[in-house]
């Protein structure tokens, strides 16, 4: 099961967008759990349940710079989500960006 996780100011909005992903992942039976999450957790939530990628919505991109310094030798993938994606809430794009970014990892 891969975990693709997304973190914003407080995980409203990405968890529209992480909804529509999970939805795209499962009636492509893919094995993957979408979630959203606030910034502030990003660190508890490495050490406690390590995502295989990481997501900040575009309205935290100023985060990408700290959280790639803190979080970047953990050697999970992180992106800022694009913005017209988001604002689509285009959950199948973002998603395959995402599982592109898992592949590019490995």
């Amino acid at each position: 099961m891969k975990k693709i996780y997304l973190f914003c100011s407080a995980g409203m909005s990405t968890s529209m967008l992480a909804s529509k992903m999970q939805d795209v992942a499962n009636e492509h039976k893919l094995p993957i759990k979408v979630a959203a999450f606030p910034h502030g957790q990003i660190g508890e939530i490495i050490e406690t349940d390590r995502p295989d990628c990481i997501l900040l919505g575009p309205q935290v991109n100023y985060l990408y710079d700290e959280t790639v310094k803190n979080h970047g030798d953990k050697n999970i993938p992180i992106a800022v989500i694009d913005q017209a994606d988001y604002g689509m809430m285009n959950g199948e794009k973002v998603l395959k960006k995402a599982i592109k970014m898992i592949k590019a990892n490995k």
